[in-house]
């Protein structure tokens, strides 16, 4: 599976079904009806895209669209998430984070306290790491055995969740004013929580 197959079949799951839960098991279903190889590849495919967004300037604008409400493992799983939103717009926020002002579902967030989302509009989507597992388990009869599958390829994995370096720092977490100068739209639709980055 190459990366214009792994991001067709990610699309076709936003395509075919409702909802997070329910696209889940649509992947791990056609997942499970492939050979092993293309779901140690799927697996191979998301942990380039998680290596793509981990990034200072993603996790800046993620903690402010989640009210500083974003750990390591919790931007981790925002990366899931906006994989889970197409090639497209993954490409865009990996680019330039401030795109995410023109996604619906950032965009229906602005506003509202975190703690009137439902677990559906969260912009996390952690399930999505563990897709392919279930499909090589249910392929294969063994469990946690993508694991070993992707270590005898000669690749590592992801298992980071920190930013990479970059070469411009971070946005302080208690300067509004720079983040505004390098994401305006985000600015404009995530006033900083008072207390919180």
């Amino acid at each position: 599976m190459d990366t214009e197959e792994f991001w067709a079949l990610v699309e076709a799951s936003d395509r075919a079904v409702d909802g997070p839960d329910e696209r889940l098991t649509w992947l791990t279903d056609r997942l499970a009806g492939l050979p092993t190889a293309e779901v140690v590849d799927f697996q191979l495919r998301l942990d380039e895209a998680h290596a793509r967004a981990d990034t200072t300037r993603l996790w800046d604008a993620a903690l402010r669209i989640c009210g500083g409400l974003c750990s390591d493992d919790g931007f981790h799983y925002f990366h899931a998430w906006l994989v889970g939103l197409g090639r497209s717009v993954f490409e865009r926020a990996v680019a330039d984070p401030d795109t995410l002002a023109d996604v619906p579902r950032v965009r229906r967030l602005a506003g509202r306290p975190t703690s009137e989302w439902s677990d559906e509009e969260w912009p996390d989507w952690e399930s999505l790491d563990y897709v392919a597992d279930e499909a090589y388990e249910r392929i294969t009869g063994v469990a946690e055995g993508l694991e070993d599958a992707v270590l005898a390829r000669g690749e590592p994995g992801d298992d980071s969740s920190d930013p990479g370096d970059e070469p411009e720092e971070p946005v302080e977490s208690d300067d509004p004013a720079e983040f505004a100068r390098r994401y305006p739209r985000l600015a404009a639709m995530f006033p900083p929580v008072p207390g919180r980055p």
